[in-house]
């Protein structure tokens, strides 16, 4: 398992590259990160479901980026990877929010709701989906659903996914996004430690789901005034540098302003993925035992489809 881990960790590859550093073409963690997080939750899954998610590793790594990759060709997608969390309340906690979907559309109305984003909600509805899965032990729906229970929880943990302002763009620091969840990811990955603890069963998953979004928008200040503070210590030209990718040069952050920002959160990005796959794992364990732990074969899937990436992305580009 240790071996798995650190080979796991490997080097970042980041799939998309913005020239403007607006990161419009970037996914929370990169393809990448979500994809160890899906991969590293099998690992706290407890006996005997573990033998069947160590047998489809692959697949959970695989396609924990299809729910980005579906919004390309589904309207619907969008709004199922952030909540503006300052739509609502200024400031922690969030106890004005209905955390129940069907009694935040009767209070705020349906189209309000889809416009500032739902992922808390989502969820908890694909959480849903999975106890269904399980409980009729049809191994593929259980396996996208788990794939794609990982990738909202990945976003529900990200700062820059809480809030109306996710690119920095109503404070003058366009371009954060891909900095925050992306850059110092690229950088710092294989130095954390995302090891945790066993999963365990969660009595009220929705507190937990909740909890983890609270604490994404009570971040939100930090990443964005600590970027900020780092910013007036550097100049212009020592803020940023000029990489090789591929055959081109980007412009990026520069590795000495990134050092200094990564710093200043003082372990927040691996604090963001380690309570990820945390809860990942206690909720694929949860839908278990509710859906009456059912016995499943240890036996691999044939591998589905990978969806495409297409050109342009359907709704806000938050990311």
């Amino acid at each position: 398992m240790i071996c798995e881990l650190r080979r796991l960790k490997g080097v970042f590859f980041l799939f998309f590259i913005s020239l403007s550093l607006d990161g419009s073409n970037l996914n929370a963690w990169g393809f990448y990160g979500h994809e160890q997080i899906n991969r590293l939750s099998v690992f706290i899954i407890p006996k005997p479901l573990f033998g069947f998610y160590k047998t489809n590793i692959n697949y959970m790594g695989a396609h924990a980026a299809d729910a980005d990759k579906r919004r390309y060709i589904d309207t619907n997608e969008a709004c199922r990877h952030f909540l503006d969390g300052d739509h609502y309340e200024h400031s922690i906690p969030l106890d004005t929010i209905p955390k129940y979907y069907s009694l935040a559309i009767e209070k705020y109305g349906k189209d309000s709701i889809i416009k500032h984003g739902i992922v808390p909600w989502y969820i908890m509805q694909v959480y849903y989906k999975l106890i269904e899965a399980f409980k009729d032990k049809d191994l593929k729906r259980i396996l996208k659903q788990s794939a794609d229970l990982g990738h909202y929880i990945g976003d529900c943990h990200v700062p820059l996914h809480s809030t109306s302002n996710y690119n920095g763009q109503k404070s003058g620091q366009y371009g954060i996004h891909a900095l925050w969840e992306s850059r110092l990811t690229e950088l710092n990955f294989d130095s954390y430690d995302l090891l945790t603890g066993q999963a365990v069963y969660l009595e009220y998953p929705n507190e937990f789901i909740w909890k983890a979004f609270e604490r994404s928008y009570y971040l939100v200040d930090s990443v964005l005034s600590l970027e900020n503070k780092i910013s007036q210590k550097f100049k212009e030209k020592e803020k940023y540098s000029w990489e090789p990718r591929g055959n081109i040069a980007v412009k990026q952050y520069s590795k000495k302003f990134c050092d200094a920002y990564h710093y200043a959160l003082n372990g927040m990005v691996e604090e963001r993925l380690k309570s990820s796959i945390y809860l990942l794992g206690c909720l694929i364990y949860t839908a278990w035992v509710n859906a009456g732990q059912p016995i499943l074969l240890n036996m691999p899937l044939e591998e589905d489809e990978i969806l495409p990436i297409k050109e342009q992305m359907i709704g806000r580009e938050e990311e």
